[in-house]
């Protein structure tokens, strides 16, 4: 059994996790940035040590200190959270070899569904179904033309490294083929360090739908449903609800047996992700996320269930504590990401939380490292907070978020709380009927 964790994060998900952690009578050991010296995660932790200046490469992203940390703290295990290295199978493998244990995947299925086109080659191998597009990646601008005129246009073009939205970009015709394919290598190599590409047909009208999964070491694999994770800016997601209102039982139940089919002949284990695109019926499989998602409590409000808890304990070596008849759904849960951004520039606006106040009342959950007095560094992500809600049905979870909103106040710093009343007001939300280009269309308004 793991007895002492060190969770290599910040913010929200840190909290998250010692959370978990305590629960489970389990000693937690925080990491921070020197910037991060009063934030929450490390007020909260059973101790904590310093790893950094506050660049996230010399911090959050400094292997050999984070390792460091480790060793002096006695921890036996590392958590790494959503973002930063949680997909990073070096990191997963260089744990390993300090005699430590990873809190997720194994190495190997972190590194081939990091890389989007062996992804889609396994995929494809297990039964999934595909977004139309190239076989592998597209080695020239003459490959790429002949490819895109074989599955048609528009077209996607994607970075095989990419994530977040970055390294892609639309060709709607031949013509715009030249200019997208120079700007999304320029963008993946900028990003990521590899400009290596592939080609998707570009679907029109689809839902951004994803299925939760979990597998143990001994071959036990469930699923916890699926989430709307539909509306979106710039590819990065603003809001998600679960179940998603735009799927009925048979499509729910179908897809989600020939996913778990695929986990188990995948060998993996731990939680995992599957991001599909939906449209017209069809489901196509665009990644595989090997880790917990930002998104990941309404899942757990509608299920009851502790998904990062399962987590530390398949590391440990557990069988899953529950079957899949034993998952049931009930009522309607919603998050919304809370960003300190301008609400209509989306220009990060860190700085001092002079007033923070939270929602409260039946189905409400907020999921934060905020204070009042709290400085919001601007070296890191935007997201500050989550407000979760869950209801018995899908109208009364709105009307409860309607409420939270206009309840919760963070006063010092622009946040994104007035863009999410404007969302839930929206007749296309109200009814459900949006998919992933409604809220950039939405959006379009404010550049006019």
């Amino acid at each position: 059994m793991i007895k002492k964790v060190l969770i290599a994060n910040r913010g929200e998900i840190a909290l998250r996790i010692i959370r978990a952690c305590h629960e489970l009578d389990i000693k937690t050991v925080a990491v921070h940035s020197t910037t991060d010296e009063n934030a929450m995660h490390v007020r909260l932790a059973d101790e904590s040590v310093c790893i950094g200046p506050a660049l996230a490469s010399k911090s959050y992203l400094n292997v050999s200190a984070i390792i460091s940390a480790a060793e002096v703290s006695g921890a036996d295990a590392i958590h790494p959270g959503y973002g930063f290295l949680s997909e990073n199978a070096r990191f997963a493998e260089i744990v390993k070899e300090h005699g430590l244990i990873f809190i997720g995947p194994k190495p190997e299925h972190i590194s081939e569904m990091g890389d989007k086109v062996s992804a889609r080659t396994a995929m494809k191998n297990l039964g999934i179904p595909l977004v139309p597009g190239s076989e592998g990646s597209i080695k020239d601008l003459q490959e790429l033309k002949k490819v895109a005129k074989e599955i048609g246009f528009p077209v996607l073009i994607k970075a095989a490294a990419g994530g977040g939205g970055k390294g892609m970009k639309v060709a709607k015709n031949p013509g715009e083929l030249n200019e997208a394919w120079n700007l999304a290598r320029t963008e993946a190599m900028s990003g990521f360090g590899d400009d290596t590409m592939y080609l998707e047909r570009y679907l029109a009208n689809p839902r951004h739908i994803e299925f939760q999964l979990f597998a143990d070491s001994f071959g036990n694999v469930v699923h916890f449903g699926e989430r709307d994770c539909s509306l979106q800016r710039r590819h990065q997601k603003i809001l998600e609800e679960a179940p998603s209102p735009a799927l009925n039982k048979i499509e729910r139940e179908q897809i989600s047996k020939i996913i778990v089919k695929a986990v188990k002949k995948l060998g993996y284990l731990g939680a995992g992700t599957f991001e599909m695109l939906y449209e017209k019926g069809e489901f196509f499989f665009i990644e595989m996320n090997t880790r917990i998602q930002v998104e990941h409590p309404i899942t757990e409000m509608i299920s009851g269930f502790d998904l990062v808890k399962e987590q530390i304990n398949v590391a440990s070596g557990k069988k899953l504590s529950i079957k899949q008849k034993d998952i049931k759904f009930i009522g309607h849960s919603i998050e919304c990401r809370i960003n300190s951004e301008d609400p209509k520039t989306f220009v990060p606006n860190a700085g001092r939380v002079e007033t923070y106040h939270v929602p409260g009342g039946l189905g409400i959950r907020v999921d934060s490292a905020l204070y009042s007095g709290y400085m919001i560094p601007p070296n890191y992500d935007s997201l500050i907070s989550k407000l979760i809600v869950h209801g018995n049905t899908r109208e009364e979870a709105i009307m409860r978020l309607r409420r939270a909103l206009k309840e919760y106040i963070i006063e010092g710093v622009k946040t994104t709380l007035p863009l999410h009343e404007e969302i839930i007001d929206n007749k296309a939300f109200i009814t459900g009927k949006y998919d992933i280009r409604w809220l950039e269309n939405y959006l379009s308004k404010y550049d006019k």
